[in-house]
């Protein structure tokens, strides 16, 4: 009997440990937690003035006819060549931007070497003019004072407690 009765309590305690142990095993299992998402970049806010590009530089210059008719064959080129590296899948974002950015650098190199001397000459001073201006821009981001993000802030002040003992309650 005594036997008997000891299996009985060992089978109940195996169960027991079986039960408690069976919700460890399938969170185990289960799949682990999906990754945080990261937050996107923050976008520079808009500014209220036109910023110049790189093509701006040519704007305002008088061309020839035979100027126009190989500026335009030098545009058309450049377009065929930026459309191919947008649709190529092979490609990640970063690797488009930088083509897409020597592309256009190409292009404009091309356009300056029809241009006149004069021409040129005067290409050259927007250019110069362009970078002076965002170089001291650049210099007016710098010099403005930031914000500390962990500045210490201030406790607020705690009551002075009297010497008085405390008075009990008027009832």
């Amino acid at each position: 009997m005594k036997m008997n009765r000891m299996a009985k309590q060992l089978a109940a305690g195996a169960g027991l440990l079986f039960v408690c142990a069976m919700p460890v095993r399938t969170r185990a299992q289960s799949a682990p937690p999906a990754p945080v998402p990261t937050p996107p970049k923050a976008i520079r806010p808009t500014r209220m003035t036109k910023e110049t590009g790189p093509m701006d530089d040519f704007a305002g210059l008088n061309f020839t006819d035979d100027q126009k008719e190989r500026i335009n064959k030098i545009h058309e080129d450049f377009k065929a060549r930026l459309d191919a590296v947008i649709k190529d899948d092979k490609l990640n974002t970063d690797q488009k931007g930088a083509m897409l950015q020597g592309f256009q650098r190409m292009e404009r190199g091309e356009v300056y070497k029809v241009l006149t001397r004069e021409q040129q000459a005067e290409v050259r001073k927007r250019i110069l003019a362009r970078r002076a201006a965002a170089q001291k821009e650049q210099q007016e981001r710098n010099t403005q004072p930031t914000p500390t993000p962990h500045a210490p802030t201030q406790q607020p002040a705690r009551p002075v407690e009297s010497s008085k003992p405390p008075q009990p309650p008027l009832a």
